[in-house]
């Protein structure tokens, strides 16, 4: 029996996913895991030291870890009308931010990625964990803010107003879902407990589908926001089809991204296939 190390965010969107797996729900033949829930920056940090089997990773981050790395078609999150907002108390406009100084969650996060690819003027960025962003915008610590995860529902009580969905903008400008994160194994663990992983993954995100309200006091107990309505809403916009299975689809927009901030020289560029 192999434990492999697993690394993924306390958001439910995660949680959710992972719920099944870490919990003896599902068969995983040959495979155990011993979790880690961190915040999405650190655990790209993470990786890029190579120190968990399986990890969640930003897709920004994925463009400097594909030579340990490969990606896992299961437990991603990808979508449509989930894409990170730009906020602010008050400024009314884009244009109004060049210069100024907006907050990000984290240098390898796609949120930082997309602003660095909607247009040049933003690069006067601050890193934060997430959770920070809303309270320092709404305090004046920073000029705007990006904002992921539950944000996206809550921003408004901070007296907040949105600028710009950069999911939107992403939809229109390539007509494809936006990749946000992925699961990503270690190359060197093997073909064939890379597939066993990834079908264990699989697994675990049709068994929380079928089994919706089974993990709700494991989501509750590490989500920042403890509505039910916000929790609900978060999982509905983040775990969908592309959860159980990238398909041609999420190919075509992780390889995108990565065409597109290449292009820009904003990732190195890179040959080595993104699947094992």
């Amino acid at each position: 029996m192999k434990t492999l190390t697993l690394g993924y965010s306390p958001c439910p969107n995660d949680t959710f996913i992972f719920y099944a797996l870490t919990h003896g729900k599902i068969d995983a033949p040959g495979i155990t895991v011993a979790e880690s829930l961190e915040d999405v920056e650190t655990l790209n940090r993470r990786a890029m030291k190579a120190e968990l089997d399986l990890t969640k990773v930003s897709f920004h981050a994925l463009a400097y870890l594909r030579k340990d790395y490969c990606l896992l078609r299961s437990g991603g999150a990808l979508g449509r009308g989930c894409g990170p907002l730009v906020v602010t108390k008050k400024h009314d406009s884009m244009s109004k931010l060049r210069g100024r100084k907006i907050a990000v969650p984290g240098r390898y996060t796609t949120a930082h990625l997309l602003l660095m690819l909607y247009d040049t003027g933003y690069e006067n960025v601050a890193m934060m964990p997430f959770d920070r962003i809303m309270p320092a915008v709404a305090a004046g610590e920073v000029d705007a803010g990006v904002i992921i995860h539950e944000g996206r529902f809550t921003y408004q009580g901070y007296g907040l107003r949105k600028l710009l969905d950069l999911g939107e903008w992403w939809e229109a400008e390539t007509t494809l879902p936006i990749p946000l994160g992925g699961i990503l194994a270690k190359r060197s663990l093997g073909a064939e407990v890379i597939s066993a992983a990834e079908a264990a993954v699989r697994e675990s995100v049709k068994y929380a589908f079928s089994h919706r309200d089974e993990a709700r006091s494991y989501i509750k107990a590490h989500a920042q926001e403890i509505e039910d309505s916000v929790i609900e809403g978060h999982i509905n916009l983040y775990v969908n089809d592309f959860s159980i299975d990238l398909g041609d689809e999420g190919v075509r927009a992780v390889e995108e991204l990565f065409s597109l901030s290449m292009a820009r020289g904003i990732i190195p560029g890179s040959y080595i296939p993104l699947f094992l």
